[in-house]
């Protein structure tokens, strides 16, 4: 099965999942169905439309990422522009982070409004074919629109997180007996860590496809590969201290775990698997 068709799939079981918890919330406080679905899907897509217009803002301050100009770091310009024009995008800004820890990140709401940053640390530790590989990875992330498939699944899992809330503290004081009851509780307390699984299973997908897209744009899979083992080799050494782990699917690689994640909570595919793929595709072309 494709990435594309993939996602459209997990979205679809999202959607099947806030259907169920739209309903047994309904039978736990007695609301109609139509209410308790209505005025949380009001609620999570007004608090996901201002993330998803300002979250670019709010990333670069939040890891104090300064955007940078053609004059400052002419060599990286030049190097986007180039990558950006083989993938058939507009130019995103450039900024800088300044940790020490290596990694980059892609922000912005489409490709016209897109920015693409770097850490200090890449920068020093990546050579000039591995640092264009993982700009490759992110202007992968700005083509596929990335962004707009998570923010689309962080609205889904808002409104079952909010129906969560809700039918804890609303249906509390209503007795609900028989198997119904019982079946609606259990709907209430394993639907929103089935939805987490599967937003994390699209945040995987998205890493992969951006690999193999990434690839495609630098033409350099085995440098975007040497960077990855870099890359992670560092966050095991040097993990970064700042930073809101929610943001850790943004990266690369995980900027917060120490170790290499590769249970089912983790936001990015094992990196010897992306690894592995990557010379695959170097020796034949395919994913």
């Amino acid at each position: 099965m494709g990435g594309t068709a993939r996602t459209a799939l997990l979205m679809g079981m999202l959607t099947g999942l806030l259907l169920v918890m739209g309903f047994a919330a309904g039978y736990l406080t007695g609301i109609p169905i139509t209410y308790t679905l209505g005025i949380f899907l009001v609620l999570a897509v007004v608090m996901n439309l201002a993330i998803y217009w300002y979250a670019d803002k709010w990333v670069l301050r939040l890891y104090k990422a300064k955007i940078v100009s053609e004059a400052e770091e002419p060599e990286l310009h030049r190097t986007v522009e180039r990558l950006a024009s083989n993938a058939r995008l507009p130019k995103p800004r450039v900024a800088i982070i300044p940790t020490d820890t290596p990694n980059a990140f892609a922000t912005g709401r489409s490709p016209s409004h897109s920015v693409v940053a770097v850490t200090q640390g890449a920068m020093r530790l990546l050579n000039k074919d591995e640092l264009e590989g993982v700009l490759g990875h992110e202007l992968a992330h700005v083509k596929n629109r990335d962004m707009l498939i998570n923010t689309m699944a962080a609205i889904i899992g808002a409104v079952i997180t909010y129906v969560m809330w809700f039918s804890i503290f609303a249906g509390g004081g209503r007795r609900r007996n028989g198997g119904g009851g019982i079946l609606a509780i259990l709907a209430i307390i394993m639907i929103p860590v089935c939805a987490m699984l599967v937003r994390l299973s699209i945040s995987r997908g998205r890493e992969y496809g951006a690999d193999r897209d990434g690839a495609s744009i630098s033409r350099k899979p085995l440098a975007l590969a040497s960077a990855l083992r870099s890359l992670q080799s560092a966050v095991r050494n040097r993990p970064m201290q700042k930073g809101n782990p929610s943001t850790s699917h943004m990266f690369i690689v995980n900027p917060f775990a120490k170790v290499s994640l590769r249970g089912l909570f983790s936001t990015h595919p094992p990196t010897e698997e992306r690894v592995r793929r990557l010379e695959e595709f170097a020796k034949t072309g395919h994913f």
